[in-house]
């Protein structure tokens, strides 16, 4: 597997991405709102071509974008959304939380 591929499923792969511990709602969801970000910013950076800048336009653009979903990936792994319903003793506070 070449190199491009594996970064690639790293990003788009949503099994193998940091948000494959959310549910599929909610990754979708995520992954739906960093693609809309990144066709603004690309979009963005077209249509600053005919003006001076426009490479420090386009380049700030994808910098953002980049900070932007390092940042949700980083941030997808600290907590799962079951986490959220635990005690400080690791028991469920729910029951129904664990499907039961």
């Amino acid at each position: 597997m070449s190199t491009l591929n594996r970064v690639y499923e790293t990003v788009m792969d949503p099994r193998r991405n940091a948000l494959w511990r959310l549910p599929k709602a909610p990754r979708f969801q995520i992954m739906v709102l960093l693609a809309f970000m990144w066709s603004v910013f690309f979009s963005a950076g077209i249509g600053t071509w005919a003006w001076f800048g426009e490479l420090v336009v386009l380049h700030t653009l994808i910098l953002l974008g980049t900070l932007v979903t390092g940042w949700t990936f980083h941030n997808a792994g600290r907590l799962t959304h079951r986490d959220r319903y635990q005690r400080s003793d690791g028991s469920a506070r729910y029951d129904d939380i664990w499907g039961g």
